[in-house]
């Protein structure tokens, strides 16, 4: 990276009297074509308590394009469009810099030169280490009647110049081995879903994740002048050949990892937790490369969500399963809501309602709660909304107080603006049927924390309450494809709308002994017909009861 001085010609004397002639035309130009440098004003006016807003407008929009990788647009708001574009495109793509995040801060202030001086904060993610921050600071200067970025190498970066600029050094790294909870190796090729995340795993446990450093070098000589930012753990000499050991169990993993197949190629996610714990025994993807749907997901829960919405329903008492709650085939709040396949049920008993997943009972007894209600019960007695440390990168869940009567509506039947994913569905589960929320797990370093969640249990009543409803939706309900299946399995089916050119998104949760298990398929249009066959091939292929 390199950066010309600007070039100047020198000045010739002329006559005295035209030196302030000259000066004063442009005093009086520069007065009325609103500018102020020629003025004597600078970018601060008489009377004004902040910078002119035209160059502040510039600064933002300058520091937008940069963040956003318009890089020929953010040159273009230089004073040398050609240079600028140069640097800042060598400088992203030579340190692997990706999504960098540029914010201008107070405090600008003239500098002895006439420029404006704008601080602004860089965050700069480098691929596969981490995030470089720094401060660095925008000069503006006026030319041609506008404000332009005045182009200079230190802008990028106060340290970097023409003599120095910098380098990124990856250290060579051999990541531990993972093992599973009883010392079963774990490996991307047996266990695909797991390839991407055993990296992660095996840094956070043991420090034998990427390393590196962002390196100021010396532009002649090539030699390091300083570090500016270091990345990653240096191993444990102590404990560089110890395995890292997760709670995932390997049988589990194997069987989701197969069950997903029944997605018939579909997008898809499933976990599989302990129920007593919290502990993550299986995550699995469809396709097992790239994205973690199943932790780090944001997707409408659908009827899925009608567990939460049951549990806040029957806790304050305004409904009890065999209370009367009619499900028609249609109820209009600022909408029309319906049933999958226009069902109704006329007479139905609120276990009914919930066996049969009814959108329009629900939505009838929205007056029931208060606005916030149903996000206070999600976040107080499931801890969804609170920050998880589970071992890995997760999606934590969003439960917003609703807009209007409209999104009231689509919220108690785990639709509008409800954000979850199979991390926090399995979890859910899991709360539902034994009465307290154990932060879900996948290390066990992170095992039993809870790391700041604060919960309540569930009252027994309510737990039994739920536990008869989901047991009914097997035998009874929408989940009847795991009917067949040895032990007490109990359930609930969840279709979700996405969107009105997209089939709805397929789900099914599910407890059988101490595990709770979450599936979705995207666009699988029904919850049991599409995430039903996932989860009865995992329930098949495992004891009933993990050790």
């Amino acid at each position: 990276m390199s950066d010309a001085p600007y070039l100047t010609s020198p000045r010739r004397r002329g006559p005295r009297n035209g030196v302030r002639a000259v000066a004063a035309v442009a005093v009086v130009l520069a007065i009325a074509a609103g500018g102020s440098y020629a003025a004597g004003l600078g970018p601060f006016a008489r009377g004004e308590d902040g910078p002119d807003p035209a160059a502040m407008e510039q600064a933002r929009a300058f520091l937008a394009d940069w963040s956003a990788g318009r890089l020929p647009d953010a040159a273009g708001r230089t004073t040398r469009p050609g240079p600028a574009e140069e640097v800042l495109q060598s400088f992203t793509a030579g340190l692997d810099i990706e999504k960098p995040k540029l914010t201008a801060a107070k405090g600008a202030k003239e500098a002895e030169d006439g420029t404006l001086g704008v601080p602004f904060t860089a965050r700069m993610p480098i691929s596969g280490l981490g995030t470089w921050t720094y401060e660095s600071e925008l000069p503006l200067r006026e030319q041609d009647g506008a404000w332009k970025v005045d182009w200079r190498l230190s802008l990028v970066h106060p340290r970097l110049s023409d003599t120095e600029k910098f380098r990124l050094e990856r250290a060579e790294t051999t990541p531990p081995k993972v093992t599973d909870r009883e010392g079963t190796s774990l490996n991307g090729a047996r266990y695909p879903s797991l390839a991407p995340l055993l990296g992660r795993l095996a840094g956070d446990s043991g420090g034998g994740g990427p390393r590196g450093s962002v390196e100021l070098v010396d532009r002649a000589s090539g030699e390091s002048v300083r570090t500016e930012a270091s990345f990653g753990k240096k191993p444990d000499p102590a404990t560089a050949d110890r395995p890292v050991r997760t709670t995932l169990d390997a049988t589990w993993q194997s069987a989701a990892e197969q069950a997903l197949e029944k997605a018939d190629g579909k997008n898809a996610a499933l976990v599989a937790l302990r129920v007593d714990n919290g502990e993550v025994l299986a995550f699995a993807n469809s396709p097992s490369s790239g994205f973690n749907r199943a932790a780090s997901g944001t997707y409408a829960p659908g009827s899925t969500w009608k567990i939460v919405t049951s549990s806040a329903l029957l806790l304050k008492g305004a409904v009890a399963p065999d209370d009367v709650v009619d499900c028609p085939k249609y109820l209009t709040v600022g909408k029309e809501f319906h049933n999958v396949e226009t069902s109704e049920h006329p007479g139905a008993t609120f276990r009914k309602d919930f066996m049969e997943s009814c959108n329009t009972a629900f939505i009838s007894l929205r007056g029931k709660l208060d606005e916030g209600e149903l996000g206070e019960v999600a976040r107080t007695y499931f801890g969804v909304g609170q920050e998880w440390h589970v071992g890995i990168p997760t999606y934590d869940g969003s439960v917003p107080v609703p807009k209007d009567e409209t999104e009231k509506a689509a919220s108690m039947i785990g639709q509008g603006r409800i954000q979850a994913n199979p991390l926090i569905m399995a979890s859910v589960t899991a709360t539902a049927v034994s009465g307290e929320f154990h932060q879900p797990s996948v290390t066990t370093g992170t095992s039993g924390k809870t790391d700041g969640t604060r919960t309540e249990p569930l009252p027994g009543k309510v737990v039994g309450q739920l536990r008869g409803m989901m047991r009914d939706t097997v035998t009874d309900g929408t989940a009847r494809v795991l009917a067949d299946l040895p032990g007490e399995v109990g359930a609930k089916t969840g279709t979700a709308e996405v969107s009105d050119d997209q089939d709805n998104n397929g789900w099914l949760v599910a407890h059988r002994g101490n595990v709770a298990v979450a599936v979705v398929v995207e666009e699988g249009v029904t919850g049991g017909g599409s995430a039903g066959p996932v989860v009865h091939s995992l329930l098949s292929a495992v004891p009933e009861d993990p050790s």
